[in-house]
């Protein structure tokens, strides 16, 4: 029967089953109903797509082939982040802070054996060396034999630190000292009470001398020559330092290119866990008042005993590596969203012309 002749049916009287006014409610003349015929309405067709989706399960090849996805594309990113870590390490241990190890005792009792200290690279490109302040220093050419030394441009210092991370290249007789005098300022040992002066101003050093240690037992007074500090250690005891190199060039000083950064606190044990203040002492107005004139002073002969110099030796490279992945997680968080972002971008391609 043609559709036409369907539609005609439907206004025709007569005891046969009415067409049309009820959707889908025709029966075939043999009573069955005609959606068997004509298959299955559109209900039970997303009844039959929900329910064959409720089957697929975890074990489907589908589920395993994105896990397989993801596995893969995880060897895939695993060396971009080993790459970024690592870059990312030299760059904090280089130029902003770096874990040093002391293994001395002339720096005690602000410092004591097995302290690790974090120092600061990156604090006097905004500001000055201040008096009183505990400096990280190369020893070479300061008071050892060699050439005084010098940081470099970026990348020379970038390729130091790279090859430093591999236990390549030299780091140098890398000291600890506080920072007593400035350039150009006169330091004296010393007044009637026995105080080491700066500028004729006493310092009072109670608060970070070994106990029981004098301010110094070794005679001295002289200029700080321009671009160069005078330092000592806080166990005068037992400190080898500035006094003791008084017939050295530069009477005892060491050049500020050599220092490699300020000690700002101690990290390690927890136990000691504490920052590095300057003392108060090195707050006095009078400090900064005019310097007095140049004059050479000889050099007095020390008491017996052994002197030990400070030293900051390197740590491992757990502390930067362990900063460097933390830095690189994120990274390569964000530029993976990015990729997944842009995939479907570029599978899809430029739009199609519109067809005419």
């Amino acid at each position: 029967m043609s559709g036409s002749d369907v539609g005609a049916a439907s206004d025709a009287p007569g005891p046969g089953p009415a067409v049309g006014s009820e959707t889908g409610s025709a029966e075939a003349p043999d009573g069955t109903d005609a959606r068997a015929e004509g298959g299955l309405s559109a209900a039970d067709a997303q009844a039959e797509a929900a329910g064959s989706g409720a089957d697929s399960g975890p074990d489907q090849p589908g589920t395993e082939g994105a896990r397989k996805g993801r596995r893969r594309s995880f060897w895939r990113e695993l060396p971009i982040l080993i790459v970024i870590s690592l870059v990312l390490a030299v760059v904090i241990k280089t130029y902003f802070v770096q874990v040093f190890w002391i293994p001395s005792g002339s720096m005690e009792n602000t410092l004591q054996i097995n302290d690790r200290v974090l120092v600061n690279k990156l604090v006097y490109h905004f500001r000055g060396i201040q008096r009183g302040d505990i400096v990280v220093f190369n020893g070479d050419g300061s008071w050892d034999p060699g050439s005084v030394s010098t940081s470099g441009n970026i990348f020379e210092q970038f390729a130091d630190g790279f090859a430093s991370m591999f236990g390549f290249g030299h780091p140098g007789d890398i000291l600890i000292k506080r920072v007593i005098g400035l350039p150009h300022d006169r330091v004296a040992c010393c007044d009637a009470q026995g105080r080491v002066t700066v500028n004729g101003v006493p310092l009072n050093e109670q608060s970070y001398l070994y106990p029981g240690s004098a301010p110094s037992v070794t005679r001295f007074n002289i200029v700080v020559p321009a671009g160069r500090l005078w330092v000592m250690g806080d166990n005068r005891f037992y400190s080898d330092d500035s006094r003791d190199h008084q017939d050295d060039p530069g009477g005892g000083t060491i050049p500020e290119s050599a220092v490699v950064g300020r000690a700002f606190v101690i990290i390690w044990p927890p136990s000691r866990w504490r920052i590095l203040p300057i003392p108060a002492t090195f707050e006095q107005p009078a400090l900064n008042g005019s310097h007095a004139a140049a004059s050479a002073a000889g050099a007095q002969a020390t008491a017996g005993g052994q002197f030990l110099s400070a030293r900051a030796e390197p740590t491992g490279q757990t502390v930067p590596l362990a900063l460097g992945l933390a830095g690189a997680i994120p990274v390569t968080w964000l530029q993976r969203r990015v990729r997944r972002r842009l995939a479907p971008r570029r599978r899809r391609g430029p739009a199609d012309p519109p067809h005419v």
